[in-house]
């Protein structure tokens, strides 16, 4: 499954999936630091410098194919270290970009994380812009604590699939939706659905933390700051701190492929004489 990486930052979403299966064909991310990151460990992945420029002609024009769009858009005017200006702040309002390249491209997949403030400052607006495009979305927390981390480090996360018709509002379905801590990642799998298939809920895939690859101890951290130069360490710090914890995306992979090869089993059961 071929994914756009957009709001790339050093690749931690695209560490994940690929660990899950996903193959990686673009990034686009603007940070000088986090470009020359990217182009060290992905050196034959383009990376578009600009998201308000970025557009679906452009990449086909390139020759690249997209099945799937993951990215965390900017948290600055969600965040409360922030002025809450929401969606219609200059930077978290990119989040408009990311729906516009979901409209133009019409991924399969989209998958979108943000701080967990985004469940009170925006997600009304984010699941709603994704129910128009005609995708179903299923939120959730899930923190770097559920992938064996020794901190919490929660955020939210939306994994939106494409139904090929505009979603018909449930029944009784109002207010704001719910975003449990679910126990995704716990040891005895996930708890609930992140994969959709023909508007339908597929089998909830079983994905256990031991599929995962282990939290790695960090080193001493010394490391970091000893003999670097002070500009470098402040362009290091910001990546690792707006970096996505790997182990999250490669679990939500794993749930997306389980599912999508269930579904594929059902279609073959449905064909078989």
């Amino acid at each position: 499954m071929n994914v756009l990486d957009l709001f790339s930052g050093i690749g931690g979403f695209s560490l994940g999936l690929e660990r899950a299966g996903f193959r990686t064909v673009a990034f686009c991310e603007r940070e000088p630091f986090c470009q020359t990151v990217l182009a060290r460990w992905w050196p034959d992945v383009p990376c578009y410098g600009d998201v308000r420029e970025l557009t679906a002609n452009r990449l086909k024009a390139d020759g690249i194919s997209v099945d799937a769009i993951c990215g965390g858009f900017p948290c600055q005017d969600i965040s409360a270290a922030g002025k809450g200006a929401g969606l219609e702040g200059e930077r978290s309002g990119l989040w408009f970009e990311y729906a516009r390249l979901i409209s133009e491209i019409r991924p399969v997949f989209a998958i979108i994380e943000n701080v967990p403030r985004l469940r009170t400052l925006g997600a009304d607006r984010v699941l709603s812009d994704l129910e128009e495009l005609g995708y179903t979305a299923e939120p959730f927390v899930v923190g770097a604590v559920h992938a064996g981390a020794p901190h919490r480090r929660q955020r939210a996360w939306i994994v939106a699939h494409a139904n090929g018709e505009q979603l018909r509002k449930q029944p009784g379905r109002s207010g704001r939706p719910r975003w449990p801590e679910t126990s995704f990642a716990s040891e005895h799998g996930a708890e609930r659905s992140v994969a959709y298939a023909d508007s339908q809920p597929l089998e909830r895939p079983s994905i256990a933390r031991a599929q995962c690859r282990p939290w790695d101890t960090e080193p001493d951290v010394g490391r970091v700051v000893d003999g670097l130069p002070a500009a470098l360490v402040e362009d290091e710090l910001r990546a690792l701190g707006n970096a996505v914890v790997p182990q999250i995306p490669e679990l939500i992979g794993r749930a997306i492929m389980t599912a999508l090869q269930h579904s594929q089993r059902m279609t073959n059961a449905g064909d078989a004489p």
